[in-house]
């Protein structure tokens, strides 16, 4: 496994893997490794000739009152990490590497990124889609993964792959879990016991929401309330969103029945001062079977 700080570097590396007709795969990380990014590394590695990982903690999608100066690091760890999963390269630049002045030029993905965290963060995807565009143009990869965890993430980053023409699959994995069913997190680190405990209303209301789908009639809103009224519930929750919207596109469903595409449920909330992010996706089967039968001797459209 080779290390590399520097764009040069690195694009000498895999100029002599891409004339040897290898397959690159790459894995954007913020670094603080887990699981859930071995998980990624573990099919890039099967997927790729070549596998990439960036560790950069990109300044430029932090708010001014965001946790930049604080989000975890641990190099020592995540080489170890990335050693154990048969990384080839790691790229761990510095911000003046990555950014050697204020940039003048911008990504902003309009629509998709006015909802969910892009509402509450403001600048925060146009942040992420530079420094993406970035990696893609250094590595160019062949494929680039990203975990489901952050779904609004992967819906900015495939569209502005599709609207831009970028010669790169993005590949969505999926979430994984600790045993009590919270989502993998960096920044779970910062939860106590208790607000770690509290936080399992999560995935606990996810698991239940295809049940309280079909108890409401397969109406969207009545889904949405009842999830947030069953984490606010929970004494240290704070919630900033619980929404329902169609995949990936993210708009207002209205019925299970209407359904066109497959439906995500969003939550952010806050345990203490720590924002954690979690969400499942209704497929089309799904949203089919909570939908109200049509009454006999009623013709469809």
């Amino acid at each position: 496994m080779q290390v590399y700080t520097t764009i040069r570097e690195l694009r000498e590396a895999l100029e002599e893997k891409r004339r040897e007709g290898k397959r690159i795969g790459l894995v954007p990380t913020m670094g603080f490794l887990h699981a859930g990014h071995a998980s990624l590394l573990e099919r890039a590695r099967r997927e790729s000739d070549t596998v990439v990982l960036s560790i950069f903690v990109n300044p430029t999608q932090f708010g001014p009152n965001e946790d930049l100066d604080r989000y975890p690091r641990d190099p020592e760890g995540d080489l170890r990490l990335a050693r154990d999963n048969g990384v080839d390269y790691v790229f761990m630049p510095e911000p003046s590497e990555m950014y050697p002045r204020p940039s003048a030029t911008g990504i902003a993905v309009s629509g998709i990124t006015s909802v969910l965290c892009g509402a509450s963060r403001p600048g925060h995807f146009d942040g992420v889609a530079l420094v993406v565009s970035k990696l893609f143009h250094i590595v160019k990869p062949h494929r680039a993964y990203f975990g489901m965890k952050d779904a609004q993430q992967v819906a900015v980053i495939t569209r502005m792959v599709e609207d831009l023409n970028l010669d790169v699959e993005i590949v969505p994995c999926p979430i994984v879990r600790e045993d009590s069913g919270l989502a993998l997190s960096s920044r779970n680190v910062y939860l106590s016991d208790e607000e770690k405990r509290q936080a399992l209303v999560l995935s606990e209301s996810l698991s239940r929401s295809p049940i309280w789908l079909q108890e409401a009639g397969g109406d969207a809103l009545a889904l949405q309330k009842q999830i947030a009224e069953h984490i606010a519930k929970t004494p240290l929750a704070d919630i900033d969103y619980v929404q329902v919207l169609t995949y990936p596109d993210l708009e207002r469903p209205t019925t299970a029945a209407a359904a066109k595409s497959a439906w995500i449920i969003a939550l952010a909330v806050r345990f203490g001062k720590t924002r954690l992010i979690d969400n499942r996706l209704l497929s089309l089967e799904e949203l089919a079977l909570a939908a109200p039968p049509i009454p006999q001797g009623t013709k469809g459209v």
